[in-house]
């Protein structure tokens, strides 16, 4: 019998969160300000954290929290400290990559489940089986794996253990995200958080006696991205990750917009969703699938290694920016007399067409029709990011919808 995964959706702050427990989420993951490795989110407060996990479990949503920097001897005692504090507050799960701290989480909090990371490089069934024997729940699967080598550690490993996969989202040129080039360029440690992501510079090659001299890694006279891999994308291929025994679809992300984890969360929710009703179900609504999964920032897609290994066409030669499908105008909030509240994120004006998207499907055209500042005060346009705004749209939308804009 084919499992049914859990959809596991990244939250990079409290609003994100939500969003991603209201369009679909059967788990979020998020990272503490401390010992996580995206160092640059807003990443949650100890009080955040708190009201997320109350948040997601009142909707029957889980929260993992990341804890998966590869720590040092400084790091350690403050890791201690760090797991008493969330005792307190429940996470469903620790996401752990080195074994020190795992160790230490499982002295401390036994009763938390432990997942380990793709960090640890998790490539075989016999690793699976050493962490399901210190007490491991859950490994990550490394991103080099195929879907052929999972479905053999499903066969290799006991049926309660859980198997995690990223499916989407952007990918590491590094084995298994185990990145020097940071470190070594600027400082700044990827396995510490801190990543600067050298893998989307262009690059040329110096020779040593010749300075200033440029030449080209490539054909391209301007030099090339040749670490830039496309993002991965399985969207199109839900029928054979369905059927390898994963139990969490992993989404990268946890650097983005709401809008970007409305979107994708949304359309992964929908794709599994209608492949349990029929698998001709689910191929009957591709073209909206991709349509949707399109529609956020991406920078083109690939499979990755999972129909075995990458080729030339799996980077991106010439640039390192995203495609951009749409742009994101904030949440909306609170509805009073026709308004409702939002956080405004991008310029928009009266009288300008933008969306409604509902975590239903739906994407409903409007007309924005007023706005009003907190002093209720008419505007002719938003300018200022973050201003908090009364706007009255043609249709009134429900708290947590996203307001975004087509770009032409």
């Amino acid at each position: 019998m084919v499992r049914k995964p859990e959809l596991l959706i990244p939250a990079s702050s409290l609003e994100v969160l939500k969003t991603a427990v209201i369009f679909g989420a059967d788990a979020v993951y998020i990272g503490g300000e401390a010992f996580g490795l995206r160092a640059k989110a807003k990443n949650f407060s100890m009080e955040d954290m708190e009201k997320g996990i109350a948040f997601a479990h009142e909707h029957g949503v889980k929260v993992y929290v990341t804890a998966n920097i590869l720590a040092h001897n400084r790091d350690l005692e403050g890791v201690r400290e760090y797991f008493k504090e969330l005792k307190g507050i429940h996470p469903d799960a620790l996401i752990i990559s080195d074994p020190g701290v795992f160790m230490i989480a499982r002295e401390v909090c036994p009763e938390i489940e432990l997942h380990v990371s793709t960090q640890a490089n998790n490539t075989n069934y016999g690793t699976y089986l050493f962490w399901w024997n210190l007490g491991a729940k859950r490994v990550v699967s490394a991103r080099e794996l195929s879907l052929e080598e999972i479905r053999e550690i499903r066969t290799h490993i006991p049926d309660e253990m859980e198997i995690e996969t990223f499916v989407h989202g952007a990918m590491c040129i590094s084995y298994s995200g185990r990145c020097l080039l940071s470190n070594y360029f600027t400082g700044r440690d990827a396995n510490q958080g801190a990543c600067t992501h050298p893998c989307r510079w262009k690059y040329s090659i110096v020779e040593e006696s010749r300075p200033g001299e440029y030449m080209p890694v490539y054909e391209n006279e301007r030099g090339t991205y040749i670490f830039n891999s496309k993002d991965l994308c399985m969207i199109e291929h839900m029928d054979d990750v369905l059927n390898c025994g994963i139990d969490s679809l992993k989404i990268e992300g946890r650097m983005k917009t709401a809008l970007y984890v409305a979107t994708v969360a949304r359309t992964y929710r929908k794709a599994i969703d209608d492949y349990f009703q029929s698998p001709e179900c689910y191929q009957a609504n591709m073209e909206w699938y991709k349509e949707q999964i399109r529609s956020c920032t991406y920078r083109q897609f690939t499979t990755g290694f999972f129909y075995g290994k990458t080729d030339e066409t799996s980077q991106i030669y010439d640039n390192n920016t995203y495609e951009k499908g749409y742009t994101y105008l904030g949440i909306a909030g609170e509805v009073s007399d026709g308004f409702c509240r939002i956080e405004q994120r991008n310029k928009f004006s009266v009288g300008e067409e933008i969306e409604i998207m509902k975590p239903d499907g739906r994407n409903i055209s409007v007309t924005v029709e007023k706005i009003l500042n907190e002093e209720g005060e008419e505007q002719e346009s938003a300018p200022h990011p973050q201003q908090v705004l009364y706007v009255k749209l043609s249709q009134t939308p429900e708290r947590y919808d996203i307001l975004r804009r087509k770009e032409q």
